[in-house]
């Protein structure tokens, strides 16, 4: 039955797996693209040179293989509670890699459509690598693009946004695959055009600070202790102090799900953090209630302890904070215990929104944990001061998790143009600039704050304005010049 299906043989899957997790090593935190570059174009050269079949496989398996290494830290939330969930570890790795894995086999798939099989590649798996980032709600982590954003080449994302990364990566990795020094010169001088015009974004003036002192806090709650009714009142109290530490600034951010208590229930906390901040206002990331429905929040409080602008998260992540179709079978066949009507799960928020702070903190573009990681999230609304990411990332663990989610929330920096202020409970505390250039930054994986300035704004960028319309113009244009005609015979 393999046969039939055009299995390869597990010499040629294995190398593909292998070249896969090769190109893994170009994401956060090791940012090895001059091993994921070589990879990527010896595996588009072995994708190219096979059989339409057989090259499905392989395309699957180097997928599999590089979100295997690429994702690894998927694992870690199921050993929070080893007891209950550490028996679900062994499967959701495999079943992640494999997963994702079905875009790349996806792009194989398309070949036969196209003449020249190495740039057809290249275009198709952009496309799917594009697909993966909306598909059932989408998951654009460890995009190929994503290998550049620790250098100069990650400008080019103002332009193109992370899928035209993507595209310049792989068009260079075609050149490669083509094995002639011709190609070979042009594809290394396509990355070299590309770093040296970044080199020269980088180089630009940039904008003056603003006039504002923001103080981000991070408790570095453990994620096993997080929730523990003995330990609540300490972490209150270490956000309350850091928060008071004089002299005070302008604003105080505390991270996602800071708050152990619901301070709805509490009717004398808001006031309590709003004088903590002695002036300052205070953003607090809590849970809240509403009727049975319960919200990951941020609220702005004013000195007084009033609520000045709240946000509700709206992109929630599918089996961790909800359960696809839960309320449907809730109202249909009365089965609460995956509904966010009832309270098992988060509901989500209207969608993106853009908060007022006044004329010296300015307008801010929130965004709760993993919203961060996509670009679409940042659309559809007017436009920002600044973007602010408050997130729990002691979910992640401490090898690459928390790296690779500050990374793609970097690159939202530069996509849009905008400072963003990155306050997380655990993981990476970080100020980076309009140009995704980091600031200021904590420590990582230590409990504390940091006073740090606001950087300014530049002017929106063209992939601010047009999102993904030029690139998928550009892919549907280079794909018709590949398609294949009847009657005629193509190299």
């Amino acid at each position: 039955m393999l046969r039939n299906a055009g299995w390869p043989g597990l010499r040629p899957v294995l190398a593909g797996a292998g070249l896969g997790v090769l190109a893994a090593t170009g994401q956060a935190p090791l940012g090895l693209w001059y091993l994921a570059l070589p990879a990527l174009a010896v595996l588009v050269w072995l994708v190219a040179a096979t059989a339409a079949k057989p090259a499905i496989w392989i395309a699957w398996f180097a997928g599999a293989g590089y979100f295997a290494a690429a994702l690894n830290w998927i694992v870690q939330p199921f050993m929070v509670d080893v007891a209950q969930d550490g028996w679900m570890a062994p499967f959701a790795l495999p079943m992640m890699a494999f997963g994702m894995a079905l875009f790349w086999a996806l792009a194989a798939a398309a070949l036969p459509l196209l003449r020249n099989r190495a740039f057809g590649f290249a275009l198709t798996l952009t496309a799917t690598e594009l697909l993966r980032g909306y598909v059932l709600t989408g998951f654009p982590w460890a995009l190929i693009g994503h290998i550049w954003i620790d250098t100069p080449v990650a400008q080019f994302a103002a332009l193109l946004g992370p899928s035209g990364l993507t595209l310049i990566t792989l068009l260079a990795a075609a050149l490669l695959a083509q094995r002639r020094a011709g190609a070979a010169v042009a594809g290394v001088a396509l990355i070299g055009a590309v770093w040296g015009y970044g080199a020269w974004m980088l180089a630009q003036p940039m904008p003056a600070d603003r006039d504002v002192t923001l103080r981000l806090v991070q408790p570095n709650a453990a994620q096993h202790a997080k929730w523990d009714p003995d330990l609540a009142n300490q972490f209150f109290d270490l956000l309350l102090r850091f928060t008071a530490a004089y002299p005070p600034p302008d604003l105080v951010i505390w991270p996602e799900t800071a708050l152990p208590y619901l301070m709805d229930r509490h009717s004398d906390m808001a006031a309590m953090i709003g004088q903590a901040g002695k002036g300052a206002v205070v953003i607090v990331g809590r849970q809240r209630l509403e009727g049975d429905r319960g919200f990951n929040t941020l609220t702005a409080l004013a000195p007084d302890g009033s609520v000045l602008a709240e946000y509700d998260k709206h992109h929630l992540v599918p089996f961790g904070e909800y359960t696809p179709f839960g309320d449907a079978l809730f109202k249909w066949l009365n089965i609460s215990a995956f509904a966010s009507a009832t309270g098992n799960g988060y509901s989500a928020g209207p969608g993106p929104q853009v908060i007022d702070l006044g004329p010296k903190l300015g307008k801010v573009l929130p965004l709760i944990c993993y919203e961060a990681v996509f670009p679409q999230d940042l659309r559809g609304v007017e436009r920002a001061d600044w973007l602010l990411q408050i997130t729990n990332d002691a979910w992640f663990g401490i090898w690459t998790g928390p790296f690779q989610h500050a990374a793609q929330a970097r690159l939202r920096a530069i996509e849009q143009g905008l400072p963003l202020v990155r306050v997380a409970n655990t993981g990476v505390t970080a100020v980076y600039d309009a140009r995704g250039r980091v600031r200021d930054a904590l420590e990582f994986d230590t409990a504390g704050y940091l006073n740090t300035a606001l950087p300014g704004a530049l002017p929106i960028t063209p992939y601010a304005r047009f999102g993904e319309f030029p690139l998928i113009m550009l892919l549907l244009g280079l794909g018709l010049a590949l398609i294949r005609r009847r009657g005629r015979a193509f190299p």
